[in-house]
């Protein structure tokens, strides 16, 4: 029989620290302070106009070289793990979190801090409010360059990670441990982040790591450790755990399950979190009897003015009201495009993988109005367009997009396209909704 589940917990009052950013440099100050239920992590930057808001989640990851940076509607917030990982590693759930800066302060390069300050703010239980656990159902995998994070069903958190570098002296490491608030406070959230010797210079031209010193940060170099002896033997193991658990915050929930990652980083721990995001929106959809919205092709043509062979959604199995929608579009050989792109290698035009997403996305758009056959979506602005993987006849593509902003005839939304679990695209668009 399985226990109830734990009530969800926020913090008994605010708390702040300040120091420095690691990679800004800047003065920095960040508060954390109780929210209601429900809430999760908000982000806000006091320091801009209106003191703006972000919601961590995947989709608004804009870097992650040497941390997870997010982004939003023009705000930033750089190396957010190490503050999110302390409340996750307390099981804290609900929390707002202020900050002065674009970045909040790196302190000893741990989250010992962080978990000391919220600590000695004392965590308290919200009644009538359990917490909201995303159990991982079924094997997942995610690889790339050599590198890979494995997930299996499991009744807790466990966390197994194999360090390994190649021509170094460091030796391969591995550390398999199961995952609470007593471990995260005494072996995790003291390890310190760590760079190579070598990788300084590097950092430096690329704007990084302006308030990184010896104070706040291990560096490794050919012979050994260069600033003292390392807290714990597996400290850069458990750091990189640390930063993993601080990644698969922005899920917004707690998170069970078995992970093995082998080299992995920010780049493929965002990766992985997304899939289990995707993997939690479907299962939720089904659990929940939820009748999904599927649009066929003759109704598109209603909605939409493209015809062949710029008509390029083919069905929409899914979409919530200005808010978001999921789409289709079955990539054949019988492409027009296909014949000068390319003869022999055919591949699908990036270009056309965006407008399908905008199409998904003005299906959106005028299944959220009232007088839609009087109206027309224009695709009017793109940015932070990526492509990760070529699309080829065969395929399908899968189009998801949320609705950031839709204030009055102007819409922000972000779009991804997907073959299977891969990301092959994404881009944030702008449209407009005009009289006909």
């Amino acid at each position: 029989m399985n226990a109830p589940p734990r009530l969800q917990r926020t913090l008994a009052g605010p708390v702040s620290l300040a120091g420095i950013g690691l990679h800004t440099g800047t003065a920095s100050t960040v508060t954390f302070k109780p929210a209601p239920a429900d809430t999760g992590y908000l982000l806000f930057r006091t320091d801009r106009p209106g003191k703006p808001g972000i919601r961590p989640r995947p989709g608004l990851v804009s870097q992650t070289i040497r941390g997870t940076t997010l982004q939003e509607n023009g705000v930033e917030v750089h190396t957010v793990e190490h503050m999110l990982a302390a409340l996750a590693g307390l099981n804290i759930d609900n929390c707002v979190i202020e900050l002065e800066t674009n970045e909040p302060p790196i302190m000893d390069g741990s989250a010992k801090a962080f978990v000391d300050a919220l600590q000695k703010a004392g965590v308290e239980e919200i009644p009538g409010s359990p917490s909201r656990v995303y159990r991982l159902s079924e094997p997942l995998m995610i690889e790339e360059k050599g590198k890979y994070i494995a997930g299996w069903p499991y009744p807790g958190l466990r966390i197994s990670y194999i360090l390994h570098y190649e021509n170094s002296w460091l030796q391969s490491r591995r550390v398999d441990l199961e995952i609470n608030p007593e471990i995260f406070r005494d072996l995790l959230a003291p390890s310190r982040t760590y760079c190579f010797e070598h990788e300084i210079a590097w950092l430096k031209s690329r704007g990084l790591g302006r308030g990184g010193n010896l104070e706040n940060a291990i560096v490794v170099s050919e012979q050994g450790i260069k600033n003292g002896p390392l807290r714990f033997e597996h400290e850069l193991v458990y750091h990189k755990i640390l930063d993993f658990i601080g990644d698969l915050a922005l899920l917004g929930c707690p998170v069970q399950g078995h992970f093995v990652a082998w080299r992995s980083g920010h780049e493929l721990n965002v990766r992985m979190v997304e899939q289990l995001r995707r993997k939690k929106i479907r299962e939720e959809k089904i659990r929940g009897g939820m009748n999904r919205v599927i649009i066929h092709a003759k109704e598109i043509e209603e909605l939409l003015p493209h015809r062949y062979p710029m008509l390029l959604v083919d069905r929409v199995i899914d979409l919530e009201a200005g808010k978001r929608v999921v789409g289709i579009k079955n990539v054949t050989m019988n492409e027009p495009f296909f014949q000068g792109h390319f003869p022999g290698h055919p591949i699908m035009p990036g270009v056309l993988i965006v407008e399908a997403l905008a199409q998904c996305g003005g299906v959106l758009l005028m299944k959220s109005v009232p007088d839609a056959k009087n109206k027309v979506v224009y695709f009017v602005g793109i940015d932070n367009v990526r492509f990760r993987k070529p699309v080829i006849p065969g395929d399908q593509l899968r189009f998801e997009l949320e609705v950031g902003k839709f204030r009055s005839k102007i819409a922000k939304m972000h779009g991804r396209a997907f073959v299977g679990e891969d990301l092959v695209c994404e881009a944030d668009m702008m449209s407009s909704l005009v009289d006909k």
